[in-house]
This record gives structure tokens, C-alpha cells and sequence, in this order.
């Protein structure tokens, strides 16, 4: 699967010169664990659909009846029609000047991150809704006036939601341009018992897959592959033990494709199949 160079694959210009940039995602069919380099940060009011969005460390899901910020980075999508004949998502790109110059103009606090997250969950309200009514009248204007609106509406929006969320509001948006400090074994650890294929997280972790297997090797003193399936079938185990799931509740969850596969791998671990943990 190729990557997919977001904002610069929605817009003529090359993605370093952008600073603001409105885009209206529209599609007619799903898309599963698409490869995205995000070059901006950007919010993503989704109006129809479901979305799903992994990190290096962690995934989020959202409906309609709520939007993302997301942290520039590698990530991988999807993005599901649900009910709907289309699936419909307003994005919003920024850059970090555009950020750095509002949170120097408004931000006076001093803000301590204690974690670094790659998204931030926001509850659509009315005032939302009005808001994404706006940047679409705004689309409409002359160019020479649209750049500046543009950037009064993303100032307002910022300010909007430090009111809303407070201090957790601001402080995600100083980690938005923090160093990042993801190391190698977080992302994976963090992907563990994930449905993430090895491609995926090597991803994640900015890495072609042979480079993610040295880098692996030479942490763990064993294949990802065999790793990675020990870790998810000791977790298949004490959910079947001791949670009182369904085989069939759980094997997706943990990378594999079919019931089937995924038993034979359990038998050939502990001996018995996992119908007989239950």
C-alpha cells in the first residue's frame, strides 16, 4: 500500500508553503489502515461515517458525533461509510508557525507536558457546527480575502476550545510542537496486542520493514514475528481464562485474519486449543 502525503496529496502547493489549508475529504467506499505522512497537524470534523486512527502508541476511534485533533506524524486510517452513501470529513491543516504565533500571543502560562498524546478527542456542539458552516462560506470568498478570514476563524477555534477543555486543551497544543520523544520500544510495546501487522508498526515507527527487523533483533534478541505472536497469544490465554471471552470475541483483536489460523497457533503453543481454556 503507498503512503499517502496529506495535505499535500488535497492541495497544488507543496506542503511546506501551506500554514492554513481547508479541505472537504469526501469518499464512497472504505478504506482500512491507509498509510498517511501527515506534513500538518490537523482537525478533522468528521459529518458522516466512523474513523479510526493508529499512532505509534496508541489508536482512536470517533463518530460523527465527534472530532479529532491530530498530531503531524505517520499514522494509519480508516475510514468507514457506516450508513451512509458517502463518508464526509471537513479538515483543517495548521502548521506549527501558525500554532507557535497564536500560543505566543495567548498562551501566559507555563505549561508542564507530562505525556505526549497524538490526539486530542473534541465533543461537536452547536457552537462547532456553526463554526464548520463558516469555513465553508469562507471557501467561497475572494482570494485575497479568504487567507486572512482563515486565519482569524483557526485563532477563534483554538480560543473556543481552551475555554471549553481548559488547561488540558492547552497543554495538548504546546505538545503539539514539544520534541518527540517516542522511542522504539514504546511504539512497539505500546502495539503489542494490537491488530497492526509487522508493515504497520514498522510504519509507525518511521521504518521500512527490514530496517524495523534489525532494529528489533538487535532490542529484543528475537524476531518480531515470534515476539509479537507469544505476547498476543499469552494475552489470547488470560482473556479466554479469566475474562470469560469468546474465541471468536478476541481473535481479530490480536492480528489474525481467520478462527481457524488462530486456534492452530494456540494449540501449538500450549497444548490444548482454546476452546478448551474456555
Amino acid at each position: 500500500m503507498s503512503i499517502q502525503n496529506i495535505p499535500a496529496l488535497f492541495s497544488e502547493s507543496k506542503t511546506d508553503t501551506l500554514e492554513l489549508f481547508v479541505y472537504d475529504f469526501k469518499m464512497t467506499n472504505d478504506v482500512v489502515k491507509s498509510k498517511v505522512n501527515l506534513g500538518l497537524h490537523m482537525f478533522s470534523f468528521l459529518q458522516t461515517g466512523k474513523k479510526q486512527v493508529h499512532f505509534a502508541g496508541n489508536s482512536v476511534a470517533v463518530n460523527k458525533s465527534q472530532s479529532l485533533l491530530i498530531k503531524k506524524g505517520n499514522s494509519l486510517w480508516t475510514e468507514l461509510l457506516e450508513k451512509d452513501a458517502i463518508y464526509y470529513c471537513k479538515l483543517l491543516f495548521f502548521s506549527d508557525k501558525k500554532l507557535e504565533k497564536f500560543l505566543k500571543k495567548h498562551s501566559t502560562r507555563k505549561i508542564i507536558i507530562q505525556d505526549e498524546v497524538s490526539f486530542f478527542i473534541i465533543k461537536n456542539d452547536n457552537y462547532i457546527s456553526s463554526y464548520l458552516s463558516s469555513l465553508s462560506i469562507i471557501a467561497n470568498e475572494k482570494s485575497n480575502y479568504k487567507d486572512n478570514l482563515l486565519s482569524l476563524k483557526f485563532e477563534e477555534l483554538l480560543l473556543y476550545l481552551i475555554h471549553k477543555y481548559g488547561n488540558k486543551f492547552e497543554s495538548y497544543l504546546h505538545s503539539l510542537i514539544s520534541k518527540d520523544t517516542s522511542s522504539f520500544t514504546s511504539i512497539v510495546e505500546g502495539n503489542t496486542y494490537s491488530n497492526l501487522k509487522l508493515e504497520e508498526i514498522a510504519f509507525l515507527c518511521n521504518m521500512s520493514l527490514s530496517t524495523f527487523k534489525r532494529h528489533f533483533i538487535n532490542e529484543y534478541q528475537t524476531s518480531p514475528g515470534k515476539w509479537l505472536q507469544d505476547k498476543r497469544l499469552q494475552k489470547a490465554k488470560e482473556l479466554l481464562q479469566y475474562n470469560g471471552l469468546k474465541v471468536s470475541d478476541i481473535y481479530i483483536d490480536l492480528g489474525y485474519t481467520n478462527l481457524s489460523n488462530f486456534s492452530a497457533a494456540f494449540k501449538n503453543k500450549f497444548g490444548i486449543s482454546p476452546t478448551e481454556v474456555q
